[in-house]
């Protein structure tokens, strides 16, 4: 009987462990994805005004990882066993130097970068305005002279229209330079004169003190995002097609269900991103055909491939439209 008790109570204590002691650990696995072509609460993913919008058919899904925290020791075992979802060190996810709230702000300053991004990368492969804008360190060379918004089309009187024109022209003058800045002012250009300083991290390189970047410079057309609660910046590749296909004028999709991710920058380039292996699967089990994998998580990618999914390979924005031409025609794309 003794013996008995004892089983009992050690029972007992191991089932209250499992059910509420937490591990410091956080689940990974498939996360919604929203089609970019459609909408959330009857309101557009992709909203654009002021430019005419062209009809739309087919899915563009962007795809997220789903994170599941405070994890009881019998749901983390629960997860591992099921080989849908995989376990990561909390540490990973959430820092210990950083609160959760800080983390999701992150998150949440990651995707509007990444929204920025989009349409600037959209806007250049439609061969739509942008312009170059600035912002101003406070204490920076440049600070009384710019303002927050202000646009730079002229340094020392070469154009510039790109942030890295920009830094070139400034970091290959010497520190007390005197340099005259082109910048718009309703129908005239002003001359602006700003003595550089010396950069932080190199100090005979010449510096302006500001942080440009590429912005729509149309002001009648407006593009924004309904995505609800996503954060990170993986989704700015899909955004860019949503874009396109709607501000441009061919049918991206030929009515087939695409899904992809990626990160993208003004350029257009494409990055590689965490969870492709989840991203996959939720894809497919969303009802995509193809999906469009950044070159840099092919390798990955091919690990796991779901039963009826295509891998396109891209590494740019070009990339991805030679791809939907290729699926819409019935050709061969570069593949994972």
């Amino acid at each position: 009987m003794v013996t008995l008790g004892v089983t009992l109570a050690l029972l007992i204590v191991l089932v209250m462990v499992g059910a509420f002691v937490r591990v410091p650990y956080v689940s990974l696995g498939p996360g919604p994805t929203v089609n970019t072509l459609g909408t959330i609460e009857d309101k557009q993913v992709v909203m654009i005004s002021g430019a005419p919008v062209r009809p739309t058919d087919g899915h563009l899904n962007l795809t997220t990882v789903s994170v599941t925290d405070g994890l009881t020791l019998f749901q983390a075992m629960g997860m591992w066993l099921s080989g849908r979802d995989a376990l990561q060190p909390r540490e990973q996810v959430y820092p210990p130097d950083k609160s959760t709230e800080e983390v999701r702000k992150d998150d949440v300053a990651q995707f509007s970068g990444s929204e920025d991004s989009a349409t600037v990368a959209a806007l250049k492969y439609l061969k739509r305005p942008v312009a170059l804008e600035v912002t101003v360190d406070p204490k920076g060379p440049a600070a009384g002279v710019l303002r927050d918004g202000d646009r730079v089309v002229t340094v020392n009187g070469a154009a510039v229209s790109t942030a890295e024109q920009l830094r070139s022209a400034v970091s290959g003058l010497r520190p007390g330079t005197r340099v005259v800045l082109g910048v718009p002012d309703a129908a005239t250009v002003d001359a602006r004169t700003v003595t550089l300083g010396a950069r932080p991290d190199a100090k005979d390189k010449g510096y302006l003190g500001v942080t440009p970047a590429e912005v729509n410079a149309d002001p009648s057309l407006k593009i924004g995002f309904n995505v609800g609660d996503i954060g990170g910046p993986s989704a700015g590749l899909m955004l860019t097609l949503g874009i396109i296909d709607k501000l441009g004028d061919q049918n991206l999709t030929g009515g087939r269900f695409i899904a992809g991710t990626g990160t993208i920058d003004d350029n257009g380039e494409v990055g590689e991103i965490g969870g492709i292996t989840h991203k996959t699967r939720a894809a497919r089990e969303a009802g995509a055909t193809e999906f469009l994998v950044p070159a840099g998580n092919c390798a990955e990618a091919r690990s796991d491939v779901p039963d009826g999914l295509t891998l396109l390979k891209v590494g740019t924005l070009n990339d991805a439209m030679s791809a939907l031409s290729a699926v819409r025609s019935g050709g061969d794309a570069p593949r994972c």
